[in-house]
């Protein structure tokens, strides 16, 4: 039987291989490693598996993913922000309102010379941003007036000219006319604590219904156009500066021409079309220049700190409370609508020169020793005075008593003679002299009375204006404070205006970034205060203008420096690339390459079944 099997199985061998060959072991472990045929259903399921990882990167994950990381951005305003930031959208103007009030004059000839002296005005006024509105006083008008219904008069200057003073608008300055028989010219006095001018003329300047240019009326307009010369100046330059140079530019080249000149005003009034096209003269860019050196950088808070020097162990008290509460707290409530401020004061004896000041030296001739120019920088002694830094949340205005040595009293500034100067955006210096009969002996006395420290504090009240970027003209410190008012408002708009060209900037330019419907909250605010800046300003409500320019500028700059917009700004699409790759690189690539491969076996099943 083993026989027969053997060779039926040789004969079923070599009939598989006519040759007579037999399979070597390579040959049979090929045959071994095969896989059997897939079955129709493990390609399903298989494919099933790939769709299933699929559905779920699609129809779960990739809307995860855009949710979580999708960038919120509120909508903006963008033309509107851009047409305040390019000064299209409001043209400053500021128009002053003068008062004149004259007792001796009937309403028809009052009437006639304030009309004559607007006109006036308008033929010399250069700069139309900045214009001067005469109105007649209270008492001239019926008692049952209106500003709807305006008195009837024969006179024709009734219908046609604007006499009632302008409702809400602030009332910039006072013009008092009294006729006085000796005079032979006109004369105006300026009141120093007041709004107020004063102008006495002879009688015979009264114009007359026959006249075309009074000499009255030119004289007054001259004085107006005189004591609001810089400025007009000055609000000239910060337009300039803070916003588009087409709105401006014509203007302030020619204001800058009357405000500096150094003729005579009347002079100067008739010579003014004539210059338009000139350049701004070297005295006006330099006092404009000093101007900006000198004052401090806008801030809503002011730090003030009064020190008190003295080389010997003398004086050992001062009422500097009472010093401060007479003769600087006014100046500081007046000045409040502009900024805060908070004071603080220290003392300190023994309390040397810098060792860089040449001690003082002695004149002869006048009796008095003197600081040389040139020390006067290196005067305070930084390093051993105990001086407020600025920090905080406003800058800090140093003012500095010093009392000198009785052996070196009285003190002065060589050339000049002068007892203080100030240091810009610093502070001042105010040099204190001892009384004569006090260190007439070798003493100095102890205690400094509210009336010895009057000199030093009524200094710093005109540095501290300077600092806050007052004109030196007029010298009516209330016309100073109004005059700060009106270029604080302007500036705080223009700032404003600015900051919201800036942030439609920022979001044009970075799409990517992060916009919170705060910020559209915010911008909202800040145009709508920006309008109401505008409005109050043309209509003469300065006050008002400064209220809402303050909360326009915070608003602004709270929206421009939002944090969730801030982080977003340095975070670049190369630090998201370096995020996202490690983490779907791993889970991506196994994915991808099932996917593409079931893709290749069904292209091919198919191309194999077409070809068959």
């Amino acid at each position: 039987m083993s026989l027969k099997g053997a060779a039926k199985n040789r004969l079923s061998t070599a009939a598989k291989h006519p040759e007579g060959l037999e399979h070597t072991p390579q040959d049979l472990a090929r045959q071994e490693k095969q896989a059997p045929p897939e079955l129709i259903e493990g390609i399903r399921i298989r494919q099933l598996v790939i769709l299933s990882f699929w559905a779920v990167v699609v129809l779960l994950g990739l809307p995860a993913w855009w949710w979580t990381t999708s960038i919120h951005r509120a909508r903006l305003p963008l033309e509107e922000m851009a047409d305040w930031a390019k000064g299209r959208a409001c043209r400053p103007t500021f128009p002053l309102q003068v008062i004149l009030e004259a007792q001796s004059l009937q309403r028809s000839e009052i009437l006639r010379l304030v009309h004559a002296t607007q006109h006036t005005l308008d033929d010399q006024n250069d700069f139309s941003l900045h214009h001067l509105r005469l109105r007649v006083g209270e008492h001239y008008l019926p008692a049952n007036h209106s500003q709807q219904q305006r008195p009837q008069e024969d006179d024709s200057l009734a219908s046609t000219l604007p006499e009632l003073p302008d409702e809400g608008a602030e009332k910039a300055l006072t013009v008092r006319l009294t006729p006085q028989e000796s005079l032979t010219a006109a004369h105006a006095e300026l009141e120093s604590h007041s709004t107020i001018l004063n102008i006495v003329y002879p009688p015979g300047l009264i114009p007359q219904a026959s006249s075309n240019n009074p000499p009255l009326a030119t004289f007054i307009a001259s004085k107006l156009q005189d004591l609001y010369a810089e400025e007009r100046a000055i609000i000239a330059n910060v337009l300039m500066a803070g916003s588009s140079p087409t709105l401006v530019q014509q203007e302030s080249v020619n204001i800058a021409q009357s405000a500096a000149a150094s003729t005579p005003p009347a002079a100067n009034f008739r010579e003014d079309k004539s210059v338009h096209s000139q350049a701004p003269t070297p005295e006006l860019v330099s006092r404009l220049a000093s101007r900006s050196t000198r004052a401090m950088k806008r801030a809503p808070t002011y730090h003030i700190s009064i020190s008190l020097f003295s080389p010997n162990p003398w004086p050992t008290s001062w009422d500097i409370e009472s010093a401060i509460e007479e003769y600087l707290a006014p100046l500081l409530d007046s000045a409040s609508v502009i900024s805060n401020f908070t004071v603080d004061t220290q003392t300190q004896v023994y309390a040397s020169l810098s060792p860089s000041v040449q001690q003082p030296q002695y004149d002869p001739d006048r009796g008095v020793w003197t600081l040389r120019q040139e020390d006067l920088s290196g005067f305070v002694n930084a390093a051993e005075w105990p001086l407020s830094p600025s920090i905080g949340p406003g800058p800090t205005l140093n003012f500095i008593i010093y009392v000198p040595d009785a052996a070196t009293t009285p003190l002065v500034i060589q050339n000049s003679h002068a007892t203080s100067w100030s240091v810009p955006q610093w502070g001042g210096v105010a040099i204190l002299n001892p009384q004569t009969s006090a260190h007439s002996s070798g003493n100095q006395p102890s205690t400094l009375s509210k009336e010895d420290l009057q000199p030093a504090l009524l200094i710093f009240s005109h540095q501290l204006l300077s600092f806050l970027g007052a004109p030196q003209s007029p010298s009516s410190i209330p016309m100073q404070l109004q005059t700060l008012t009106r270029l604080r408002a302007a500036s705080l708009l223009l700032s404003a205006s600015s900051t919201m060209g800036s942030l439609a900037n920022l979001t044009v330019a970075l799409p990517s970034i992060a916009i919170p419907e705060s910020v559209s909250t915010v911008v909202d605010f800040t145009l709508d205060h920006l309008h109401k800046t505008c409005d109050a300003l043309k209509d003469g409500r300065f006050g008002a203008a400064l209220e809402t320019a303050k909360k326009a500028e915070t608003a602004a700059e709270q929206g421009f420096f939002e944090k969730s917009m801030v982080g977003q700004v340095y975070f670049p699409d190369e630090h998201k690339v370096a995020v996202y790759l490690p983490l779907l690189g791993p889970v991506g690539v196994p994915l991808i390459m099932s996917g593409l491969k079931e893709l290749r076996r069904v292209w091919t099943t198919r191309a194999s079944g077409t070809a068959s």
